[in-house]
Protein backbone atom coordinates (compact mmCIF):
# COMPACT_ATOMS: atom_id res chain seq x y z
CA UNK A 1 0.00 0.00 0.00
CA UNK A 2 1.97 2.78 -1.55
CA UNK A 3 0.27 6.44 -0.93
CA UNK A 4 0.48 9.21 -4.06
CA UNK A 5 1.84 11.93 -2.19
CA UNK A 6 1.84 15.56 -3.61
CA UNK A 7 4.90 17.84 -3.89
CA UNK A 8 5.89 18.90 -0.76
CA UNK A 9 8.83 22.11 -0.04
CA UNK A 10 11.42 21.66 2.59
CA UNK A 11 11.00 23.18 5.81
CA UNK A 12 11.70 20.97 8.84
CA UNK A 13 14.88 19.33 10.01
CA UNK A 14 13.88 15.44 9.29
CA UNK A 15 14.02 12.58 10.90
CA UNK A 16 13.40 13.59 13.97
CA UNK A 17 14.90 12.07 16.66
CA UNK A 18 13.42 9.24 18.97
CA UNK A 19 14.98 9.15 22.27
CA UNK A 20 14.82 6.80 25.81
CA UNK A 21 13.24 8.92 28.74
CA UNK A 22 15.26 6.49 31.18
CA UNK A 23 14.81 8.98 33.94
CA UNK A 24 11.33 9.47 33.53
CA UNK A 25 10.46 5.42 33.23
CA UNK A 26 12.51 4.80 36.62
CA UNK A 27 10.67 7.93 38.30
CA UNK A 28 6.92 6.68 37.22
CA UNK A 29 8.00 2.88 37.53
CA UNK A 30 5.33 2.25 34.58
CA UNK A 31 6.33 0.92 31.33
CA UNK A 32 9.46 1.96 28.95
CA UNK A 33 9.01 5.75 27.93
CA UNK A 34 10.01 6.83 24.51
CA UNK A 35 9.61 10.29 22.70
CA UNK A 36 9.43 11.45 19.17
CA UNK A 37 10.79 14.95 18.80
CA UNK A 38 8.50 17.01 17.17
CA UNK A 39 9.41 20.02 18.93
CA UNK A 40 12.88 20.28 16.92
CA UNK A 41 12.21 20.56 13.50
CA UNK A 42 13.39 23.30 13.19
CA UNK A 43 11.14 26.60 11.97
CA UNK A 44 10.60 29.27 14.02
CA UNK A 45 11.59 26.78 17.19
CA UNK A 46 9.85 23.59 15.47
CA UNK A 47 6.53 22.17 16.34
CA UNK A 48 4.16 19.42 14.41
CA UNK A 49 3.01 21.98 12.53
CA UNK A 50 5.79 22.07 10.04
CA UNK A 51 5.33 19.05 8.69
CA UNK A 52 1.64 19.71 7.68
CA UNK A 53 2.80 23.15 5.59
CA UNK A 54 5.79 21.14 3.87
CA UNK A 55 2.66 20.42 2.08
CA UNK A 56 -0.27 23.42 2.42
CA UNK A 57 2.74 25.59 1.39
CA UNK A 58 3.55 23.58 -1.56
CA UNK A 59 -0.08 23.53 -2.79
CA UNK A 60 0.05 27.25 -2.11
CA UNK A 61 3.07 27.84 -4.50
CA UNK A 62 1.41 25.49 -7.12
CA UNK A 63 -1.33 27.33 -7.44
CA UNK A 64 0.33 30.39 -7.54
CA UNK A 65 -0.65 32.05 -4.60
CA UNK A 66 1.88 35.02 -2.44
CA UNK A 67 -0.11 35.15 0.87
CA UNK A 68 -1.08 32.48 3.31
CA UNK A 69 -4.19 33.49 5.28
CA UNK A 70 -4.49 31.15 8.73
CA UNK A 71 -6.22 31.31 12.55
CA UNK A 72 -5.71 30.06 15.94
CA UNK A 73 -5.64 31.16 19.48
CA UNK A 74 -3.77 34.09 20.84
CA UNK A 75 -0.66 31.89 21.89
CA UNK A 76 -0.83 29.97 18.49
CA UNK A 77 1.67 27.48 17.58
CA UNK A 78 0.21 26.68 14.15
CA UNK A 79 0.29 30.70 13.26
CA UNK A 80 3.41 31.15 14.18
CA UNK A 81 5.27 28.43 12.33
CA UNK A 82 2.72 29.60 9.47
CA UNK A 83 4.35 32.74 9.96
CA UNK A 84 8.19 31.05 9.99
CA UNK A 85 7.19 29.37 6.20
CA UNK A 86 5.71 32.08 4.57
CA UNK A 87 8.52 34.39 5.38
CA UNK A 88 11.35 31.47 3.93
CA UNK A 89 9.46 31.33 0.90
CA UNK A 90 8.70 35.10 0.55
CA UNK A 91 5.02 35.06 0.76
CA UNK A 92 2.68 37.42 2.68
CA UNK A 93 1.20 36.22 5.94
CA UNK A 94 -1.70 37.27 7.56
CA UNK A 95 -2.73 35.80 11.23
CA UNK A 96 -6.59 36.31 12.27
CA UNK A 97 -6.21 35.47 16.36
CA UNK A 98 -8.86 34.94 19.08
CA UNK A 99 -9.63 37.70 21.09
CA UNK A 100 -8.27 40.56 22.17
CA UNK A 101 -4.65 41.80 21.44
CA UNK A 102 -3.10 41.54 25.16
CA UNK A 103 -1.09 44.11 27.31
CA UNK A 104 2.36 42.24 27.07
CA UNK A 105 3.80 41.41 23.56
CA UNK A 106 5.14 37.91 24.49
CA UNK A 107 5.48 33.85 23.63
CA UNK A 108 4.27 33.65 20.14
CA UNK A 109 3.09 36.69 19.59
CA UNK A 110 6.22 38.23 19.94
CA UNK A 111 7.69 35.80 17.66
CA UNK A 112 4.56 36.37 14.97
CA UNK A 113 5.68 39.89 15.51
CA UNK A 114 8.95 39.04 14.36
CA UNK A 115 8.64 37.01 11.71
CA UNK A 116 6.49 39.71 9.62
CA UNK A 117 3.27 38.39 10.01
CA UNK A 118 0.15 40.93 9.70
CA UNK A 119 -1.71 40.04 12.72
CA UNK A 120 -5.84 40.58 12.90
CA UNK A 121 -7.35 40.50 16.25
CA UNK A 122 -11.06 38.58 16.36
CA UNK A 123 -12.67 40.82 19.16
CA UNK A 124 -16.15 39.83 19.08
CA UNK A 125 -16.33 39.27 15.12
CA UNK A 126 -16.94 35.58 13.45
CA UNK A 127 -13.94 33.94 12.22
CA UNK A 128 -15.66 33.47 8.90
CA UNK A 129 -16.36 37.67 8.62
CA UNK A 130 -13.14 38.49 9.32
CA UNK A 131 -11.60 36.10 6.86
CA UNK A 132 -13.30 37.25 4.20
CA UNK A 133 -12.53 40.32 4.77
CA UNK A 134 -8.98 40.03 5.74
CA UNK A 135 -8.78 38.03 1.98
CA UNK A 136 -10.97 40.75 0.02
CA UNK A 137 -8.37 43.16 1.33
CA UNK A 138 -5.47 41.41 0.01
CA UNK A 139 -7.00 40.50 -3.20
CA UNK A 140 -7.46 44.23 -3.59
CA UNK A 141 -4.03 44.83 -3.34
CA UNK A 142 -3.50 42.75 -5.98
CA UNK A 143 -2.40 39.84 -3.78
CA UNK A 144 -3.56 35.97 -4.49
CA UNK A 145 -3.90 34.53 -0.68
CA UNK A 146 -4.08 30.83 0.09
CA UNK A 147 -6.64 30.03 3.29
CA UNK A 148 -5.05 27.38 5.59
CA UNK A 149 -7.64 26.35 7.49
CA UNK A 150 -7.32 26.01 11.82
CA UNK A 151 -4.10 23.73 13.22
CA UNK A 152 -3.62 23.03 8.97
CA UNK A 153 -5.94 20.14 9.82
CA UNK A 154 -7.06 19.34 5.76
CA UNK A 155 -5.76 16.71 4.13
CA UNK A 156 -2.86 18.14 2.38
CA UNK A 157 -1.88 19.07 6.16
CA UNK A 158 -2.59 15.46 7.65
CA UNK A 159 -0.85 14.14 4.68
CA UNK A 160 2.88 15.62 6.88
CA UNK A 161 1.53 12.44 9.41
CA UNK A 162 1.04 9.94 7.32
CA UNK A 163 5.00 10.07 6.17
CA UNK A 164 6.03 10.91 9.89
CA UNK A 165 4.39 7.82 10.91
CA UNK A 166 6.09 6.65 8.27
CA UNK A 167 9.58 7.88 9.23
CA UNK A 168 9.34 6.58 12.99
CA UNK A 169 8.63 3.09 12.12
CA UNK A 170 11.28 3.05 9.68
CA UNK A 171 13.33 4.29 12.88
CA UNK A 172 11.87 1.57 15.21
CA UNK A 173 12.60 -1.21 12.65
CA UNK A 174 16.18 0.34 12.77
CA UNK A 175 16.41 0.63 16.35
CA UNK A 176 14.65 -2.94 17.24
CA UNK A 177 11.89 -1.25 19.02
CA UNK A 178 8.47 -2.20 19.28
CA UNK A 179 5.99 0.51 20.61
CA UNK A 180 2.74 -0.27 22.63
CA UNK A 181 1.23 2.83 22.03
CA UNK A 182 2.34 6.47 20.64
CA UNK A 183 0.44 9.28 22.75
CA UNK A 184 -0.06 12.64 22.23
CA UNK A 185 -1.68 16.07 22.37
CA UNK A 186 -4.74 16.01 19.85
CA UNK A 187 -6.53 19.35 18.83
CA UNK A 188 -8.05 19.95 15.61
CA UNK A 189 -7.60 16.46 14.45
CA UNK A 190 -4.84 16.70 11.54
CA UNK A 191 -2.38 14.79 13.39
CA UNK A 192 -4.31 12.35 14.73
CA UNK A 193 -6.13 11.63 11.27
CA UNK A 194 -2.43 11.04 9.82
CA UNK A 195 -0.59 9.16 12.01
CA UNK A 196 -4.22 6.97 12.03
CA UNK A 197 -3.85 6.44 7.91
CA UNK A 198 0.07 6.21 8.20
CA UNK A 199 -0.83 3.51 11.08
CA UNK A 200 -2.66 1.58 8.12
CA UNK A 201 0.21 2.16 5.16
CA UNK A 202 2.95 1.04 7.52
CA UNK A 203 0.64 -1.66 9.36
CA UNK A 204 1.61 -0.45 12.96
CA UNK A 205 0.07 -3.15 15.12
CA UNK A 206 -0.11 -0.56 18.15
CA UNK A 207 -2.89 1.51 18.97
CA UNK A 208 -2.66 5.46 18.55
CA UNK A 209 -3.86 7.40 21.69
CA UNK A 210 -5.28 11.38 20.86
CA UNK A 211 -5.33 13.39 24.26
CA UNK A 212 -7.71 15.88 23.73
CA UNK A 213 -6.63 19.21 24.78
CA UNK A 214 -9.67 20.84 24.04
CA UNK A 215 -12.86 18.71 22.38
CA UNK A 216 -15.12 16.28 23.82
CA UNK A 217 -13.92 12.33 22.60
CA UNK A 218 -17.28 12.05 20.71
CA UNK A 219 -16.85 15.22 18.64
CA UNK A 220 -12.98 14.39 17.73
CA UNK A 221 -13.11 11.23 17.37
CA UNK A 222 -15.55 12.14 14.21
CA UNK A 223 -13.54 14.69 12.98
CA UNK A 224 -10.69 12.54 12.89
CA UNK A 225 -12.99 9.87 10.94
CA UNK A 226 -13.84 12.30 8.48
CA UNK A 227 -10.75 13.74 8.11
CA UNK A 228 -8.87 10.62 7.79
CA UNK A 229 -10.93 9.01 5.23
CA UNK A 230 -10.41 12.14 3.04
CA UNK A 231 -7.19 11.97 3.33
CA UNK A 232 -6.86 8.44 2.23
CA UNK A 233 -9.18 9.21 -0.75
CA UNK A 234 -6.27 12.00 -1.20
CA UNK A 235 -3.43 9.81 -0.96
CA UNK A 236 -5.15 7.18 -3.57
CA UNK A 237 -5.72 4.60 -0.63
CA UNK A 238 -9.43 4.27 -1.13
CA UNK A 239 -11.22 3.34 2.23
CA UNK A 240 -9.04 2.59 4.80
CA UNK A 241 -10.21 0.92 8.24
CA UNK A 242 -9.22 3.73 10.04
CA UNK A 243 -12.18 3.98 12.28
CA UNK A 244 -10.78 1.36 15.04
CA UNK A 245 -7.73 2.98 14.82
CA UNK A 246 -9.08 6.42 16.84
CA UNK A 247 -8.66 6.34 20.47
CA UNK A 248 -9.39 9.82 21.99
CA UNK A 249 -8.91 10.58 25.93
CA UNK A 250 -11.07 13.46 26.81
CA UNK A 251 -10.53 13.19 30.69
CA UNK A 252 -7.92 15.97 31.18
CA UNK A 253 -9.87 18.99 29.35
CA UNK A 254 -9.88 20.49 32.85
CA UNK A 255 -11.38 24.18 32.56
CA UNK A 256 -10.83 24.10 28.99
CA UNK A 257 -8.65 24.97 26.37
CA UNK A 258 -5.34 27.06 27.69
CA UNK A 259 -6.06 27.34 31.54
CA UNK A 260 -3.66 25.55 33.03
CA UNK A 261 -4.14 23.37 36.02
CA UNK A 262 -1.97 21.07 38.32
CA UNK A 263 -2.05 18.39 35.47
CA UNK A 264 0.05 20.47 33.07
CA UNK A 265 2.19 22.40 35.87
CA UNK A 266 3.44 19.00 37.35
CA UNK A 267 3.96 17.82 33.90
CA UNK A 268 6.30 20.51 32.52
CA UNK A 269 8.38 20.28 35.81
CA UNK A 270 9.34 16.62 35.74
CA UNK A 271 9.81 15.97 32.30
CA UNK A 272 11.56 19.05 32.83
CA UNK A 273 13.70 17.96 35.77
CA UNK A 274 14.29 14.00 34.74
CA UNK A 275 14.79 14.65 30.94
CA UNK A 276 15.69 18.36 30.38
CA UNK A 277 12.70 18.74 27.88
CA UNK A 278 10.45 21.42 28.03
CA UNK A 279 6.40 20.89 27.29
CA UNK A 280 4.21 23.85 26.56
CA UNK A 281 1.43 24.22 28.72
CA UNK A 282 -1.65 23.80 26.51
CA UNK A 283 -0.77 20.76 24.33
CA UNK A 284 2.11 18.52 25.32
CA UNK A 285 2.25 19.16 28.87
CA UNK A 286 -1.84 18.42 29.05
CA UNK A 287 -1.37 15.76 27.46
CA UNK A 288 1.90 14.37 28.83
CA UNK A 289 0.26 14.98 32.18
CA UNK A 290 -2.61 12.50 30.99
CA UNK A 291 -0.28 10.24 30.03
CA UNK A 292 1.68 10.21 33.81
CA UNK A 293 -1.84 10.00 35.42
CA UNK A 294 -2.59 6.87 33.02
CA UNK A 295 0.82 5.18 34.35
CA UNK A 296 -0.09 5.83 37.80
CA UNK A 297 -3.63 3.98 38.08
CA UNK A 298 -2.19 1.22 35.66
CA UNK A 299 -3.63 2.30 32.17
CA UNK A 300 -0.01 1.13 30.90
CA UNK A 301 2.13 -1.13 32.79
CA UNK A 302 5.39 -2.09 33.37
CA UNK A 303 6.61 -4.74 30.09
CA UNK A 304 4.67 -2.31 27.72
CA UNK A 305 6.42 0.37 25.59
CA UNK A 306 5.09 3.70 25.13
CA UNK A 307 5.89 6.65 22.68
CA UNK A 308 5.09 9.95 23.21
CA UNK A 309 5.12 12.23 20.23
CA UNK A 310 6.04 15.88 21.16
CA UNK A 311 4.40 18.23 18.90
CA UNK A 312 6.24 21.49 20.19
CA UNK A 313 4.76 23.99 21.37
CA UNK A 314 7.28 25.64 23.90
CA UNK A 315 7.41 29.27 22.48
CA UNK A 316 4.53 29.61 24.15
CA UNK A 317 5.80 29.30 28.00
CA UNK A 318 6.95 32.67 28.52
CA UNK A 319 2.95 33.88 28.17
CA UNK A 320 1.72 31.64 31.26
CA UNK A 321 4.92 32.31 33.56
CA UNK A 322 2.15 33.82 35.93
CA UNK A 323 0.69 30.66 35.84
CA UNK A 324 3.73 28.09 36.11
CA UNK A 325 5.72 29.77 38.90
Amino acid sequence: MTPKYPNRTTLAYLPTPVERMERLTRYLGGPDLYIKRDDQTGLATGGNKTRKLEFLVADALAQGCDYLITTGAAQSNHCRQTAAAAARYGMGCSLILRGYPPDTITGNILLDNLLGAHIYWQRNRPAKELFADVNHELRAMGHKPYVIPLGGSNVMGATGYVLAMEELMAQLVNEKIFVDFIVFASSSGGTQAGLVVGAEVTSYRGKILGISVDHPADDLKTQVAALATATATHLGLGMLPTVGRIEVNDDYLGEGYACVSETEREAIRVLGQQEGILLDPVYTGRAMGGLIDLIRWGAFTRGQTVLFWHTGGTAALPAFADKLV
